[in-house]
């Protein structure tokens, strides 16, 4: 074991989130309503070129207030890859939906639009497409296919806040779009979401359903069940001071990533994550897949051996089929099921310097020799 750790990811706070915090905290406005609040998200909807933003408690939230802004409810399915964080189905089961799981593709490990395509039956009313590890979906395939079948199209981008799809930020790519602010997210307030969205009668209703359903025009007069996903002004304070600051995080993060890949490219063990033509991705975590496809047991030989030389990874998600809450034995996702068992993040964070980088590489060649 080795005192000198290094975390999988670490929150990039400096002076300024202080000072920005702190004047929240002397104006009083320390709950749902603020300067800050506002500010952020006339700026994070600029920012994502689209018509407005609604900010959230979390990135949970933001997906179930879309859903339920839409009157998704039971009896209705909606079609998520099989490959994301639980909290994509999760927020169609709030709904009292069905998560329709297809497999997601090797070339970008995002859904596949065929196999969204192949499931969209007559009780479909939405698609979520999830940019995962930062690279975004196939909007114009999947917009297409949307406006086919008249289904609303849901980018889920926790985690692709600063990528790019044809030069079109996240954030514009669908009917509504969602992030995660969560504390190992590109920009964080520990916790936070918002849904982007150029739909202004959608805007309305969620902003409706966030405030606990009540009447934007007689306080205390709730003409619909809501909830109470609010933003604080606190947390908007925090994410104002990592917006000023976004283009310097992704940068630092970006040369994290491209540090690894760089100086891991000559590793026959590893494969870095695919970027397809015309994408920006966002750098949230460097990830790498362990040993040929089908293999079982590298990826997790591989972080055991490198949590004993100090280095924190994790591993790609389990699929959603193979979660108790969701399990589905009839789910065909053998592309999903393959990348879950190989895939393995690496410390990614924008204090993580050169000499860090080339640490943790040593120590991952180091790990790989010693697992064969």
């Amino acid at each position: 074991m080795t005192d000198d750790r290094y975390p999988v990811a670490r929150p990039s706070l400096t002076d300024l989130e202080e000072r920005y915090v702190v004047e929240a905290v002397r104006s009083g406005w320390v709950s749902s309503r603020g300067p800050f609040l506002t500010d952020f998200e006339d700026r994070f909807a600029r920012r994502c070129a689209t018509g407005t933003a609604v900010a959230t408690a979390n990135g949970t939230v933001a997906l179930h207030l879309v859903l339920a802004a839409a009157g998704i409810g039971p009896g209705d399915e909606v079609i998520v890859p099989a490959l994301t964080y639980v909290a994509t189905a999760n927020a169609v089961a709030y709904c009292g939906a069905r998560a329709v799981c297809v497999d997601v593709l090797p070339q970008s490990w995002c859904v596949d639009p065929a196999a969204v395509a192949a499931a969209i039956g007559p009780r479909t009313r939405a698609v979520v497409a999830v940019d995962l590890y930062g690279h975004p979906a196939d909007y114009p395939a999947l917009r297409a296919l949307c406006r086919r079948h008249g289904l609303l199209l849901v980018a889920d981008a926790a985690e692709s806040f600063g990528a790019t799809l044809d030069g079109e930020p996240t954030g514009s790519l669908a009917d509504a779009t969602t992030f995660s602010f969560f504390g190992n997210k590109v920009i964080t307030a520990g916790e936070g979401g918002c849904v982007t969205t150029s739909d202004a009668a959608l805007a309305e209703r969620m902003r409706l359903l966030r405030n606990q359903g009540m009447d934007p025009r007689r306080r205390y007069y709730f003409p619909v069940l809501g909830y109470n996903y609010r933003m604080t002004n606190l947390a908007a304070a925090l994410l104002c001071a990592q917006l000023d600051r976004a283009d310097e995080i992704i940068a630092r993060r970006d040369a994290v990533v491209a540090g690894y890949e760089a100086q891991l490219t000559d590793e026959p063990a590893l494969s870095e994550q695919p970027v397809l033509p015309g994408v920006r991705r966002a750098p949230w975590m460097a990830c790498f897949l362990v040993g040929p496809a089908g293999d079982t047991g590298s990826r997790d030989a591989l972080a055991l051996a490198l949590d004993r030389l100090g280095v924190e990874t994790r591993p790609f998600f389990v699929p959603i089929p193979e979660l108790p809450a969701h399990h589905d034995p009839a789910a065909h996702c053998p592309v999903s099921v393959d990348l879950s068992r190989r895939g393995i993040n690496l410390p990614t964070y924008p204090e993580l310097t050169e000499p860090g980088v080339k640490t943790v590489v040593e120590r991952v060649r180091a790990a790989l020799a010693a697992v064969g």
